[in-house]
């Protein structure tokens, strides 16, 4: 069996990225596994982990029994502290040991694909014991991939791979959130109009309406009356939003034009992943 149409974007997406990440770490030395990533609290060691870990997950393979330490100050909440654990215990592995186990985890899941015969609405398991289809998990594989190989590649000075097809899968799941940014979480007034206008690798003009019960809504639409306007570069675009780096930090990357109060607003609220 092949995997469903509706599954082959990200499966793709994934293999493209999960092949790059290999091909980064496969020439590392020893020290360059200890280096600091974009990603808060977490070496290159660790974001390898945590991709080895969450494709064991999609493997159905138990979790570890491990205890973590207390002084991990960037762990918050349950949901890190679960996702933490695929990455501690594999804190002191060697970086032969980690590109191999990366490698075999690779054949399996490449296995796993080949055989895929579960429909996009089967029920598997999600991180702390919840559920998601079969589909949002694949999704999601795809986005975390090639997340972690944009911090890779800024942490080696290998920049790449802005408009893969990971890249598309990302800009697709981050404009479901941008709606909440905007109406709820920055608090646009109702009746507005926010354009947020992304050039680069991957370029898209999307308008976030806020009706008059204060929902918003995004379209690609252009407003010919918005209450503000951002502009910003694809790169600077997923690095706020994915939590790597403070609206403060770019400042001279992003344009606002309009009510800048409800655009710096935006900016402070732009980050959505956990």
């Amino acid at each position: 069996m092949t995997v469903h149409p509706s599954l082959q974007t990200y499966a793709d997406a994934w293999t493209h990225s999960i092949e790059a990440i290999a091909e980064l770490v496969q020439p590392l030395v020893e020290g360059e596994w200890n280096r600091a990533t974009p990603c808060p609290g977490w070496s290159v060691r660790d974001i390898v982990s945590h991709v080895i870990g969450m494709e064991c997950e999609m493997l159905g393979d138990p979790r570890p029994i491990h205890s973590l330490p207390r002084d991990l100050y960037h762990v918050r909440g349950e949901f890190s502290r679960y996702m933490e654990m695929q990455v501690d215990v594999r804190r002191h592995h060697t970086g032969p040991e980690m590109t191999s186990e990366l490698e075999y985890i690779l054949i399996r899941r490449a296995r796993q694909l080949r055989n895929e015969n579960r429909k996009p609405d089967h029920l598997i398991r999600a991180p702390l014991g919840a559920e998601q289809t079969l589909e949002v998990a694949y999704r999601m594989r795809a986005f975390d991939v090639w997340v972690h190989e944009q911090d890779l590649r800024a942490t080696l000075g290998r920049p790449g791979n802005l408009d893969s097809p990971g890249a598309l899968v990302v800009r697709d799941n981050l404009l479901l959130a941008l709606a909440k940014v905007v109406a709820k979480d920055a608090g646009a007034p109702p009746n507005s109009a926010v354009v947020v206008d992304v050039h680069g690798p991957v370029e898209f003009l999307r308008t976030v309406r806020v009706d008059a019960a204060g929902r918003g809504s995004v379209d690609g639409a252009p407003s010919l009356g918005p209450a503000v306007t951002l502009a910003l570069d694809w790169e600077t675009y997923v690095r706020l939003a994915c939590g790597r780096v403070r609206p403060a930090a770019v400042a001279d990357r992003i344009k606002i034009e309009g009510d800048t109060e409800l655009g710096q607003a935006i900016m402070d609220n732009f980050a959505v992943t956990p």
